[in-house]
């Protein structure tokens, strides 16, 4: 977090400080005059970026289980655009640019943590349901989070520290003196695309190398089931950047126990068995590869270990659950109306309007519930209730979450969720398919929910740094939820039709794989896993005591060791590019352009991953599979990833402090 010293110069230098008392926060934008925010052009933009940011989102979170915030690569695309067309006063129109077309990213998360289980569990998705189940969820997150607004962003000014929020207003503000940030991030998005591109459409080199590569790396995989993978993306790389080396390794961490203590012991206690082990095994455990013993074994304790992990952040927020739930109340039913004819900067929706919204929206959800997904007036009820109770109790978790540390546990969350709805349901009559239909339609909604509450008070948060009118931020939203919903539910229907998420070649979908996993033996009346969940749980409760952050090292021993070691690479990195110089001002100058660079990385792959589907939807596939899966397509694509962290590094080191 900045201080005052550091504090850019267009913000005020009790910006990221405590007020004392009697003292107030001045923002940029004073709250006595009016700047031009709401424009057709700010609102169109920001369309754009949400669709464009939704599809690329989607796509990569399908593949690697990590959506990323599009909040700051908007707000540079923001900043570059308005300095091309030479905009007076943009300051206002890029805040809501960056607001409308952060909707991406949250409502992404939503639909792709829980709708692909549908299809994996073989059961239907049509466009409308993922449809219907995301907007209401982001819409919902919108409604429940507006009355905390003012305690989260103004109340506790100075005690949260908002990482993301802060780099983007910084974004913002540097865009004031020019757009040449926007150059840098152009030009490593177009050399991500295109390197992975070429990857997806071409397949010139392989996207994952491996030790079985050389002959003792086979042996060792054979014999002991040890084997290092790592996909060799631009875009994951990237990603790695972003997140930093300590949650990198921690996120590593768990995949090492995953691969290299769990599968072998595993394997060697296994090795003597004569029939499978387990409901859903169908092979023995001697037969099975170091894949195969990760799928049916060791990621069910990765499970356990992400739902504990959320359990504990609820407790560990259960005093400002309290407090925001006691806030709301009042807020709603205590007739406050000042809001309306306050400062500019102050001013939200009225709560009649707010109160009214979540009335409406709760009976389309009810009827939507009732008519297309359960066809039941007391299951559609139940439903409707686990929705709006589970909805609004873990919006302050989610928020406080994004304040803290800029991370939503709303996988963790999830998955308390679907395994309540199982539980809830098959009591009330509602299993099987039907059952797991329903669950994974109110955990949907309620993942979206979560999603978008958690990132929304990051916008609310730059525009009051800002000054910009939150009532105006809030109204537009509702537009960006709309275009990004629908485009999600396009994007995630055709990556079904092209790759799929379940087979060979199949996108990995993690989170989704894992609400499969849990809410299939509920729904089915099957014997669950549930010592390995509990083994699971029992590690994040150690780790927990150890200070060590529970839910990245569960999820690194949930998701492929493939995409955690690249991870730590680009973590390696901007520990690496951050360090080399003794002068201060010089090492934060380039850790910020390489996060402009890793930001392009992640965008432009992203998005030319979504092309590359298209085209092979289409028919266009130019890949030849006899190289794509050669030794020396490995190989070759081992040394294009070393010349693609080279270039990283290179250009980094090209920082300098007056760049800012």
């Amino acid at each position: 977090m900045q201080t005052p010293e550091t504090a850019s110069k267009g913000l005020p230098i009790n910006a990221y400080t405590e007020l004392k008392p009697g003292e107030e926060y001045k923002p940029i934008m004073p709250p006595d005059r009016e700047f031009p925010e709401v424009s057709v052009y700010s609102v169109t933009t920001g369309l754009v970026m949400a669709v464009l940011f939704s599809m690329a989102a989607a796509y990569l979170g399908l593949k690697i289980g990590q959506v990323f915030e599009a909040a700051i690569p908007i707000a540079i695309i923001a900043v570059g655009l308005s300095a091309v067309t030479k905009r007076k006063s943009a300051l206002g129109e890029n805040i809501i640019i960056q607001s409308i077309g952060a909707t991406s990213g949250v409502v992404v998360a939503g639909a792709i943590f829980t709708i692909p289980a549908l299809y994996i569990l073989n059961l239907e998705a049509e466009f409308y349901k993922i449809f219907l189940a995301s907007l209401f969820g982001g819409i919902l997150g919108i409604l429940f989070l507006i009355p905390f607004r003012k305690y989260f962003v103004k109340d506790m000014h100075g005690k949260f520290p908002f990482p993301e929020a802060t780099a983007t207003t910084e974004v913002l503000i540097a865009g004031e003196k020019g757009g040449s940030q926007a150059g840098v991030l152009v030009v490593s998005g177009l050399i991500g695309g295109v390197y992975d591109f070429i990857i997806a459409a071409f397949g010139w080199w392989s996207e994952v190398f491996t030790t079985r590569v050389f002959a003792f790396g086979e042996a060792l995989a054979e014999q002991t089931k040890i084997v290092f993978r790592i996909n060799l993306g631009a875009a994951v790389t990237g990603l790695g950047y972003i997140i930093g080396l300590k949650y990198s390794l921690i996120i590593a961490a768990g995949s090492f126990v995953s691969w290299y203590v769990l599968i072998p012991v595993v394997s060697y206690v296994g090795s003597g068995l004569t029939a499978p082990l387990g409901s859903t095994a169908t092979l023995l455990v001697g037969d099975m590869t170091a894949e195969q013993l990760f799928s049916n074994y060791v990621r069910h304790i990765g499970i356990g270990g992400i739902a504990m992990a959320g359990v504990i952040g609820i407790i560990r927020s259960s005093g400002i659950i309290k407090q925001a739930f006691s806030l709301a109340v009042k807020e709603i039913f205590g007739g406050k109306t000042s809001n309306e004819k306050g400062e500019r900067t102050q001013r939200d929706l009225p709560m009649s309007i707010i109160v009214m919204g979540i009335l409406i929206t709760a009976i389309l959800i009810f009827v939507f519930f009732n008519f297309f997904v359960v066809n039941n007036v007391l299951h559609a009820v139940i439903g409707l209730l686990i929705v709006l109770i589970i909805a609004f109790l873990f919006t302050t978790v989610a928020a406080t979450a994004i304040a803290i540390v800029g991370t939503n546990p709303v996988s963790g969350m999830t998955l308390m969720t679907l395994i309540l709805s199982s539980i809830v349901l098959v009591s009330a009559g509602l299993s099987g398919e039907a059952g797991m239909i329903a669950a994974l339609i109110i955990g949907g909604v309620v993942c979206t929910a979560l999603s978008q509450s958690g990132a929304f008070i990051t916008d609310l948060k730059v525009g009051y740094w800002l000054g910009s009118s939150p009532h105006k931020q809030e109204r537009w939203k509702f537009l960006g939820t709309l275009f990004s919903a629908a485009t999600v539910s396009w994007v995630i229907l055709l990556l079904n039709e092209t790759y799929g998420f379940t087979g060979e070649g199949a996108l990995v979908a993690p989170q989704a794989n894992a609400m499969a996993a849990v809410i299939q033996p509920l729904m089915a009346q099957q014997p669950a896993p549930w010592m390995l969940y509990l083994a699971g749980a029992f590690m994040a409760l150690i780790l927990t005591i150890l200070k060590v952050p529970a839910l990245a090292f569960a999820l690194g021993m949930y998701i492929p060791l493939e995409l955690n070691t690249p991870l730590v690479v680009g973590g390696l990195i901007a520990h690496f590019v951050s360090t080399r110089s003794k002068d201060a001002a010089v090492n934060n100058a380039r850790r910020e352009r390489g996060t402009l660079i890793a930001s392009g990385f992640i965008a432009g792959g992203a998005l030319m991953g979504v092309v590359s589907a298209i085209l092979r939807y289409a028919g266009f596939n130019w890949v030849n599979t006899e190289w794509f899966e050669s030794h020396s397509a490995e190989l070759l694509g081992l040394v294009m990833f070393l010349i693609l962290c080279t270039y990283m590094i290179w250009d980094s080191l090209k920082g300098k402090p007056e760049e800012e």
